[in-house]
């Protein structure tokens, strides 16, 4: 009985993620298919619409809105939605955290170091955490609360969206060579995944 109860939960372990990534996928560009297809079969004749095209034409268009992005007047037009939408309650909190989540996932607006171990005193534990702001920084609503020798540190949960944002010294912080976006799956995973340290070669 045993065996066949590990067995079972060995085989959820490599089929629910991939069922899941599936079908996450599937939603993703059903929706981008259902959305830009109408509008595609406008312009184009019934003949040459091919299923498909639509999310074709969304890659395209991402990659023409990042490549216009860096012109300064453009990016601005471009930023302008997202601004309208931050200052709508209700849309600027569903808004704000979607886009904080993406830039941390993309590293975007992290400098080198961002990724540290948070010590907690007196004990010898520490927490892996992510430095989000520094004292100091002028116009800042969450460096304002700090002391210039302190950093705001996010330490993420395992098997959880939430975390804490704790204030620190730097003192009681030590730098770890990792990206944000390692670090928040390496915690997210309670450290049960399978990445494999930088420069780790396996041996046979």
């Amino acid at each position: 009985m045993k065996v066949l109860v590990r067995s079972l939960l060995t085989g959820l372990a490599i089929v629910l993620p991939l069922i899941i990534t599936i079908e996450l996928l599937r939603w993703f560009l059903q929706l981008v298919e259902g959305s830009l297809a109408p509008l595609l079969q406008l312009v184009l004749p019934v003949s040459w619409y091919i299923p498909g095209m639509a999310i074709l034409g969304f890659v395209l268009l991402c990659i023409l809105i990042g490549f216009s992005s860096r012109w300064s007047g453009i990016h601005r037009l471009w930023q302008l939605p997202g601004k309208i939408l931050m200052q709508l309650p209700g849309s600027k909190q569903i808004y704000g955290m979607l886009q904080d989540i993406i830039d941390l996932m993309a590293g975007k607006n992290f400098a080198d170091g961002s990724v540290v171990m948070v010590k907690l005193p007196p004990s010898d534990i520490e927490l892996i955490g992510i430095i989000t702001k520094q004292g100091g920084q002028a116009g800042d609503r969450m460096s304002a609360l700090m002391q210039d020798d302190q950093i705001a540190v996010f330490i993420p949960m395992a098997y959880n969206v939430g975390g804490y944002t704790v204030i620190v010294p730097r003192s009681c912080t030590r730098n770890i060579d990792m990206k944000p976006a390692e670090a928040l799956q390496l915690v997210l995973s309670g450290g049960l995944g399978s990445n494999k340290a930088p420069g780790h070669r396996h041996e046979q």
